[in-house]
């Protein structure tokens, strides 16, 4: 799929806010804003018509009850937070077409690993002219997104990177006039995940890639899965070419994930259903943004099954939208696709364990608007002797256990805080479908069904799902939602107090009595973002000086439990380049938002993670440069003129004290 020569023309042109390029919504989510939402089974949960036009008067008159005094912004002289391993002063925020990374005084950046670098010996790095299928599919994938860094136990010289990989732009990666068919068969290649060993000369060091490190692999779109959990099996997930529905090729347009407590890597298969030509004719297609306009890119050229009005591959678009678990440690292992966490657009993987029961808890988003938050509660217990049998044992885990939705009521909005109590409501429990004239195995592929006639709230795009380390407190990023409040689209409620929510919101959630396997829980919104003087604004009760954020996307915590945040498109009101903020959750500074970089020129920030007892900090750079073109680049992160490839290549950074 190429957009060089009609971008003026592409859907979203014209259509977006802030730094959001409209070429990133035709590749990434296949224009997902601009078609039709595909919940349309939504009720008026909190509100009548004439509460939300009062909602929406008074957040756009600025009377709205959560705008708190006004707050400054930033400069670089501001106070260091309290209780940091990472003391910084923030930066002030970048202007969307400055093509460099920024970092506090103090700090420096490098990359750590690039599209194209090879995990292998005799694998050609990439070239003038990009890579080949073959090239590719040993080396880093494109577009990194989830991301984590794992040391070696007893060790601070070598370590584990694993990084997924979630779209491509075949417009900057290929030359003008490359085949097609070459096209589709490398961006097969680059998506999925990547494995790759590390290491590094010291604790605080950077972190380098090491070719050949044993536990070095590329998942493609083509590498064999097996499907678990109560779904593997139906008929539901039976193609022509797996006739048993318990072997699947490939995973697609991963997105947030999370790391289990016992060593490995789920990942979210999020906007999977742009690759696929469908009828689009059915209630269940149509849901899940299914239909005879997917697949731009061709794939179905190269393999049948992306052409799902095939006799035969109906069904295959059944086989994605699920969260994959890779074992980072045996590169022979075969990568898993759980049913039993239900088939949605996941964004997020976080786990938890149950202090009371020792069960598994996974929390995910699904990440389109009005779409649900989601928890899955394993039947079988935590094993943490950590023995190998331990370590197989709790693989298995997401195999089986209950899935529910969620359910926030608001307790009115007099108090000037958005809060309240929500319910966990089951839609599988005990191996049985919990949803009227639904079976079992329609719950899980057909999960957004499912919650829908289960009442839950729509909410404004949740994505990442994150736990806190020190107060176990449940935090949801809801990146943004310009449908809400519109003409036939569900209108604010108090978890979705703003109408055409351009900036986003992050939830915080007590489950009650602290635990995880609770069925009630209570919340609050956190942070309402958007920029200083924007109306209804709110940074947890703090007035003081925050950095302006908007449109909150992936999640991380430190170890003194302060929220990071990246950004995805930030903010409307100015444009500015994407960034990853600091957070305090407790104490005095509760709600202080302060900057710690940007990233380039069109580019995202993703999959953050906080090593701050080793002086670290690591992002994946995302889609740098993407309105640009092979034969005009707008970017050229990272290597800025210095490698053999002139465009901007996705990579991971990591951040250190100078």
């Amino acid at each position: 799929m190429t957009v060089s020569d009609n971008r003026a023309a592409l859907p979203m042109a014209g259509h977006t806010h802030g730094n959001r390029s409209p070429v990133t919504c035709h590749l990434r989510c296949a224009d997902a804003c601009f078609k039709p939402v595909p919940n349309q089974s939504t009720d008026e949960t909190f509100h009548s018509i004439a509460s939300r036009a009062l909602s929406r008067r008074s957040a756009m008159t600025g009377a709205f009850v959560l705008s708190v005094a006004a707050a400054t912004t930033l400069t670089p002289e501001s106070a260091e937070a309290a209780g940091s391993n990472l003391p910084f002063n923030p930066i002030g925020a970048t202007p969307d077409d400055v093509d460099a990374v920024r970092v506090p005084g103090g700090y420096r950046w490098q990359p750590v690993i690039k599209w194209g670098d090879p995990l292998f010996s005799g694998v050609p790095a990439l070239s003038a002219r990009g890579t080949t299928p073959a090239a590719q599919a040993r080396q880093f994938g494109y577009n990194c997104d989830y991301l984590d860094i794992m040391p070696d136990k007893g060790s601070t010289t070598r370590g584990i990177l694993v990084a997924n990989h979630e779209y491509t732009n075949e417009d900057i990666m290929f030359p003008p006039g490359t085949d097609a068919k070459f096209m589709a068969r490398t961006a097969l290649a680059a998506h999925g995940m990547s494995v790759v060993e590390i290491s590094r000369s010291g604790a605080g060091a950077a972190w380098k890639p090491v070719r050949d490190g044993p536990p070095n692999r590329r998942i493609t779109g083509t590498t064999p899965f097996t499907m678990s959990g109560p779904a593997a099996g139906s008929p539901l997930l039976r193609t022509a070419a797996d006739p048993m529905g318990r072997r699947v090729h490939g995973t697609l347009n991963n997105c947030a994930g999370g790391t289990t407590p016992w060593g490995t890597i789920l990942s979210g298969e999020e906007n999977w259903n742009q690759y696929f030509l469908c009828a689009g004719t059915s209630e269940k297609e149509e849901r899940y943004g299914l239909g005879p306009d997917g697949d731009e890119r061709m794939w179905r050229s190269v393999d049948p099954r992306f052409d799902a009005t095939r006799p035969g591959y109906r069904n295959e678009p059944n086989r994605f939208g699920w969260i994959v678990e890779v074992d980072p440690e045996d590169p022979a292992s075969t990568p898993v696709k759980h049913t039993a966490l239900g088939r949605i657009k996941h964004e997020a993987a976080s786990v938890a364990i149950d202090k009371a029961t020792g069960k598994v808890v996974v929390y995910t988003g699904d990440d389109e608007r009005f779409e649900y938050l989601y928890k899955f509660i394993s039947r079988r217990h935590y094993d943490d002797s950590g023995t190998a049998a331990a370590r197989e044992h709790n693989k298995k885990l997401l195999n089986d256990g209950d899935l529910f939705v969620a359910r926030f009521t608001g307790d009115g909005r007099q108090d000037g805080v958005c809060d309240g109590t929500g319910v966990w409501i089951p839609l599988t429990m005990g191996g049985k479908s919990m949803v009227p004239g639904m079976s079992l195995d329609e719950v899980l592929v057909y999960t957004r069904l499912a919650a829908s006639k289960m009442k839950a709230t729509p909410m404004d795009r949740p994505e990442d799902v994150q736990v806190s380390p020190m107060s176990g407190r449940v935090y949801m990023a809801c990146t943004n939602n310009s449908k809400r409040g519109l003409p036939g689209e569900p209108g604010t409620d108090e978890a979705n107090p703003r109408p055409e929510n351009k900036d986003g919101h992050v939830v915080e959630i007590t489950e009650m009595d602290g635990e995880h396997t609770s069925r009630r829980f209570t919340w609050l919104l956190f942070l309402i973002c958007g920029d200083k003087d924007s109306a209804g604004t709110y940074f947890g009760g703090y007035t003081g000086p925050v950095s302006p954020i908007a449109c909150p996307d992936n999640l991380a915590f430190d170890s003194r439990g302060n929220l990071w945040i990246s950004t995805d498109g930030q903010p409307s009101a100015i444009g500015l380049d994407d960034a990853l903020h600091c957070v305090e959750t407790a104490g005095t500074y509760r709600g202080r938002v302060r900057q710690f970089l940007s990233v380039p020129a069109g580019a995202e920030t993703c999959g953050p993670v906080i090593h701050d007892k080793d002086g670290s900090v690591f992002v994946a750079v995302q889609h740098p440069g993407e309105d640009g073109s092979w034969e005009a680049p707008q970017s050229h992160f990272p290597d800025y003129g210095k490698g053999v490839f002139k465009g901007p290549r996705p990579a991971v950074i990591q951040v250190t004290r100078a």
